[in-house]
């Protein structure tokens, strides 16, 4: 059975309290967290205080996407905030698989995001050691974009290695996931599809959540 991420980079920033109750409402199975930091993308959201806030007005597990230059350096300040699960970029560590294993060694869950241009190759001899594979299916940065067709292939390879090795990995996809291709996506195997747009976006936060968790399940 796959879940819904819905992504806060797409809420309102002034009301966020209210914004993430409604998602709950919704049957919302994760909250995921966009942390940019406007080097490793053109763009700056927040960081561990806000984080830190929202951790007391919500029990949802929060999937914190760090996208930032050198993540090593602010893992136990994301942990300390309350996240369940960080997830860093290839690029933005020298050294993976010691990242990863800080990570774990908080007693958290570690992912690694693949940017569209990102190899599979890139995450072959640390896929025992990683929790969940988030493919970014657009350019990581902002909200809003479509869903780029050429990642559906990679998609599935990675459900297949993922099965033919017989991980317990979380297969996550983040970018253009709307209502009108959500049941599409899930059906590659995805274990968790993250929204943003399409969800917080909408006129009826609740009951667009209720539809994606109706149409995934």
């Amino acid at each position: 059975m796959a879940g819904i991420a819905p992504s806060l980079l797409s809420a309102d920033f002034a009301n966020l309290t209210e914004e993430i109750r409604k998602i709950e409402l919704g049957g919302a199975d994760y909250l995921h967290l966009d942390v940019m930091d406007g080097i490793f993308v053109p763009n700056i959201t927040f960081g561990p205080p806000v984080i830190k806030k929202l951790r007391k007005v919500t029990s949802l597990p929060f999937d914190v996407h760090l996208m930032i230059d050198r993540p090593e350096r602010y893992i136990k300040d994301f942990v300390g905030a309350g996240a369940d699960i960080l997830t860093v970029h290839p690029e933005s560590t020298t050294h993976l698989h010691r990242t990863i294993q800080e990570i774990k060694s908080y007693g958290i869950k570690a992912g690694v995001s693949l940017n569209p241009s990102t190899s599979l190759d890139t995450i072959e001899y640390i896929l025992e050691d990683i929790d969940l594979v988030l493919i970014m299916t657009v350019n990581p940065g902002f909200g809003g974009q479509s869903f780029i067709n050429s990642m559906v292939d990679k998609i599935k390879k990675l459900r297949s290695i993922i099965d033919d090795r017989g991980l317990d990995i979380i297969l996550e996809v983040d970018g253009g996931v709307k209502l009108s291709n959500a049941k599409e996506i899930k059906e590659m195997g995805v274990d968790l599809l993250v929204s943003g747009s399409d969800i917080f976006g909408s006129e009826d936060i609740t009951n667009r959540t209720k539809a994606f968790k109706n149409l995934i399940e």
